[in-house]
C-alpha cells in the first residue's frame, strides 16, 4: 500500500532547496503551479492497497515520467541525474540525502500502472483546466519502410560497435543517446517476442516518402494550448479524426466556434458536421476530397499529401487515370491504381483482389458542385486572414519532435506511444501556460 507524500519527507537537509533551487527553476515553478494530487485519484485502481510491500509513491513515478518528457534522456540517466541534479530532487519531493530508486522500475510502472488509463486525454483535461483557471484561454478557434526486426538488428551492431571501441561509449555526447537507443531496442524486442502482429504501419507524407510507425492528430487552440490528441497508426487518414478531435476538445469545457486545418480536414462529412454545428471550417477543398459517392470507404483513405488512396494494408496507389466529361452539370471518375505484385501477397487480399487479375483499381466519383458553399467561403478575406493562424500547429508540431524527442518513439506499440504523446504534450502545454502566465 502506498502512502501520498505530498510533502517532503523529514530531514536536516530540506533548507538547502532555498539555497541552490532558484525561484525562476522551471522545475521549481511547475511544482508551484500545479497541483498533482490527481495522480492519486486516477491511479488509485491499479494499486492493491491491502497486500504486498508498500509501492514506490505514484506521485513521484509520475513526475519522473514528466522529467523524461521534458529533458528527452533514457530511464537510466534520468534515474542517476536525480541522483546528484538537485533541481531533479526537488521537483520529486526527495529529501537531498534520499537514495534513488532501480531504474527498472520506471519500465514496470508504464506497463503495469498505466495500462488500463486514458492518459492522452486525462492530461490534456488537466492542462486546459489549468489554462483556463489561469485565463489563459480565449480563442473559440482550433488549429488542428523496412522491417522492424531489421532496424532492431541494425541497431544491435551500432550499439556493440560504439561500446568496443575504447573510450567513446563514456564520453558524455555518447553515453546518454547510448542508453536511449539501448532502451528503445529493448522495448522494440520485448514487443517482437509478445507479437509479430505490431502495431505500427507505414504511413505516407508524399507521392515518394513514406514513414513506419504512427501518427498524432493534435487540436490547439490559437494559445497554443492543445487541447485533444488522438494517436493512430501511421496509415490513418488526417480528416477522419477532426470530429473526435472537436468533441474532445469540448469534453475539457471549450467552446468552439472556428476551426483551422489544411486541406486533409475538408472531406464532405466534416463540412456537414460543421455546417450542423454552427463551426466555420477554415480548411481549403482539396479536388480529390470531394469524394461523392464511393464504395468501400472503411477500407481505401486518402493521403492528401501524396494525392493518392492508400489501402488499408498500407499501400498507396501508384498512379490515377480521369474518366468522364468535364463540364456543369456532368460526373467524372478517378480510378486508382495498386502494385499487384503487393496486392497478390497482402494479406487482406481476400475480397480485395482476385486472384489471376492483373489489375487492382479503386474508383471514386466527383460531383460537380457538390462543395461550392466551401469553395465560395475560401474565397473570402476572413477566411484568408484567418487560414494563417495554421502555422502555429506546425511550429507546435515541430517543438513536440525535437525538444520533447516526439519524432521517434520510445517504444513499441500503440499504447507505449499514447504514454509517450501524454508525456510530451502535458509537458509542453506546462511550459506554455508558464509563459502566458508570466
Amino acid at each position: 500500500m502506498f502512502q501520498p507524500q505530498i510533502s517532503f519527507a523529514f530531514s536536516p537537509y530540506t533548507a538547502l532547496y532555498d539555497l541552490i533551487v532558484p525561484k525562476d527553476n522551471m522545475l521549481r515553478q511547475i511544482n508551484e503551479l500545479v497541483d498533482f494530487s490527481f495522480v492519486y485519484d486516477e491511479w488509485k485502481a491499479n494499486y492493491c492497497l491491502d497486500n504486498g510491500r508498500n509501492a514506490i509513491d505514484p506521485l513521484r513515478m509520475f513526475k519522473y515520467l514528466l522529467l523524461k518528457a521534458i529533458f528527452e534522456v533514457s530511464d537510466v540517466d534520468l534515474v542517476e541525474r536525480s541522483r546528484y541534479d538537485m533541481s531533479f530532487k526537488y521537483f520529486l519531493q526527495m529529501a537531498p540525502e534520499e537514495p534513488v530508486m532501480d531504474p527498472s522500475s520506471l519500465t514496470k510502472f508504464r506497463k503495469i500502472r498505466l495500462k488500463d488509463l486514458n492518459l492522452l486525454d486525462l492530461l490534456i483535461g488537466k492542462t486546459v483546466e489549468l489554462a483556463i483557471a489561469q485565463g489563459i484561454l480565449k480563442s473559440t478557434a482550433k488549429n488542428t519502410v523496412d522491417t522492424l526486426e531489421a532496424e532492431i538488428d541494425y541497431c544491435q551492431k551500432l550499439i556493440e560497435a560504439t561500446e568496443t571501441k575504447l573510450g567513446i561509449a563514456q564520453l558524455p555526447k555518447i553515453t546518454e543517446p547510448l542508453n536511449m537507443l539501448k532502451e528503445t531496442v529493448e522495448d522494440d524486442v520485448e514487443q517482437l517476442r509478445i507479437s509479430q502482429d505490431q502495431d505500427a504501419r507505414v504511413g505516407h507524407k508524399s507521392a515518394d516518402s513514406s514513414f513506419f510507425g504512427y501518427k498524432t492528430h493534435i487540436a490547439m487552440t490559437e494559445e497554443r494550448i492543445i487541447t485533444a490528441a488522438i494517436v493512430t497508426t501511421g496509415e490513418k487518414n488526417d480528416g477522419k479524426q477532426l470530429q473526435a478531435l472537436i468533441e474532445k476538445s469540448k469534453a475539457t469545457g471549450m467552446e468552439i466556434t472556428t476551426v483551422i486545418g489544411d486541406t486533409a480536414y475538408s472531406e464532405k462529412d466534416n463540412l456537414a458536421y460543421s455546417k450542423e454545428n454552427e463551426i466555420e471550417l477554415i480548411s481549403r477543398l482539396h479536388p480529390q476530397i470531394s469524394q461523392g459517392m464511393r464504395k468501400k470507404k472503411d477500407e481505401f483513405e486518402f493521403n492528401k499529401d501524396a494525392g493518392m488512396y492508400v489501402c488499408k494494408a498500407g499501400h498507396m496507389a501508384i498512379r490515377k487515370a480521369r474518366q468522364g466529361t468535364k463540364g456543369k452539370g456532368k460526373n467524372q471518375t478517378d480510378t486508382y491504381y495498386f502494385d499487384v505484385e503487393l496486392c497478390k501477397r497482402c494479406p487482406f487480399k481476400v475480397g480485395c483482389y482476385k486472384e489471376g487479375s492483373k489489375t487492382k483499381t479503386y474508383s471514386v466519383s466527383i460531383k460537380s458542385g457538390e462543395h461550392a458553399e466551401q469553395m465560395a467561403f475560401q474565397e473570402s478575406e476572413y477566411f484568408k486572414v484567418k487560414a494563417k493562424e495554421r502555422y502555429k500547429i506546425e511550429a507546435k508540431n515541430s517543438e513536440l519532435k525535437h525538444r520533447h524527442g516526439y519524432d521517434v518513439a520510445s517504444s513499441s506499440g500503440l499504447l507505449g506511444m499514447q504514454i509517450q504523446g501524454a508525456m510530451a504534450i502535458f509537458a509542453v502545454n506546462l511550459k506554455r501556460i508558464m509563459k502566458l502566465a508570466d
